[in-house]
């Protein structure tokens, strides 16, 4: 940022840079998660942060079974469930400042980023002290398909007891979002443009109790009747990539998103790069043509699909270019993004290979 920032807000959206100088307020919570100070939290409790709407209740089904297993493995850990949309943001800075230093997401690609964005928010440790593995019951867990976690539970908490760990970079993005420019972590895949409709459309059919991993597919081609490109500027490391009408665009520290799409294919997670994918104006027709394309990682074959790397993205548009990151519908231009490099600590597959 060029300007120092001294008065931040968390919102429902990240951290709003405020006129006035505004402290963290955690007390219109709910007390559901309220620690006492009294307890005494071992290095290796677990904290299992449970989102019970994940895929479409499946995290409210699965949790029973998950838990269960959990007991049978010998894991010591305490429990505490989602109520509402960033409610994990908050769950997670209060128990991080209550001792909990590993923590496991149950749920999908949303929670897991509301998870990650309090472990970046909270002020009491540094990010890299804290331990993050993830229990998938999403609907797309494309942050799982890049570290090989299993969609199957049991093999998921296997992997998260042999506590294999892995330092990723972390996108830092500023937005605005109702005029307030906002601040918000992402440690999977940010789209915009075409790709931020089709994710706010997604969305709304989950908030619905519907949709399947299928739902963005469809939304990928139901949307084009709707959608108007947008006239922007494109900087990567300060040159100027691209001037002129927009369709979508991408910006990746992983590879996968909307339930296994491949819109960065060659994205790798601590190379302290941006993937960044362009999609320039495109015709109904070439986007049906080339649609395969997003699962077979060949999209930047295609005439008019631009590919780059870079530290820092600058995008201004003339009107509204809207964002989401990790799945997350946010707000919209001007955008600037910032890698933080090897910056979060995670638990991967011990056969995970890197850049393959």
């Amino acid at each position: 940022m060029e300007e120092e920032i001294t008065n931040l807000l968390f919102t429902d959206k990240g951290i709003t840079i405020s006129p006035k100088t505004i402290n963290l307020q955690l007390d219109f919570y709910p007390n559901q998660f309220y620690m006492p100070e009294t307890q005494l939290i071992s290095p290796a409790q677990w904290l299992l942060i449970v989102n019970p709407n994940a895929g479409i209740k499946k995290g409210e089904k699965e949790w029973p079974k998950i838990h269960k297993y959990l007991q049978l493995q010998g894991f010591d850990f305490h429990c505490v469930f989602t109520a509402h949309r960033d409610h994990a943001i908050y769950l997670a800075i209060e128990n991080i400042e209550a001792g909990y230093r590993n923590i496991a997401v149950v749920g999908g690609d949303g929670t897991l980023n509301e998870v990650m964005n309090g472990i970046f928010m909270q002020q009491t440790i540094s990010p890299l002290d804290i331990t993050l593995g993830m229990i998938p019951v999403g609907t797309g867990n494309d942050w799982c398909r890049m570290f090989d976690i299993p969609f199957d539970y049991k093999k998921a908490i296997d992997i998260l007891k042999q506590k294999h760990p892995f330092i990723q970079d972390v996108g830092k993005i500023s937005y605005y979002a109702k005029n307030n420019l906002t601040i918000r972590y992402f440690m999977n895949v940010a789209g915009m443009g075409y790709d931020a409709l089709v994710a706010k459309k997604t969305n709304m059919m989950k908030e619905r109790g519907k949709g399947n991993p299928l739902t963005y597919l469809y939304f990928v081609f139901a949307g084009l009747f709707q959608y108007k490109f947008m006239e922007g500027v494109i900087e990567i490391d300060d040159h100027i990539l691209f001037k002129g009408e927009i369709f979508s665009m991408n910006a990746g520290i992983c590879k996968f998103n909307g339930g296994g799409m491949k819109q960065v294919p060659y994205a790798i997670p601590d190379d302290g790069l941006f993937d960044f994918t362009l999609i320039k104006k495109a015709s109904k027709w070439i986007v049906f043509r080339y649609a395969h394309r997003l699962y077979n990682g060949k999209l930047t074959e295609v005439p008019i699909v631009s590919a780059t790397r870079g530290k820092v993205i600058r995008i201004r548009s003339t009107g509204k270019i809207y964002l989401e990151a990790d799945g997350e519908s946010l707000g919209h231009t001007p955008f600037v993004y910032e890698v933080l490099p090897r910056s979060l600590k995670v638990i991967v597959n011990p056969n995970f290979v890197n850049g393959k």
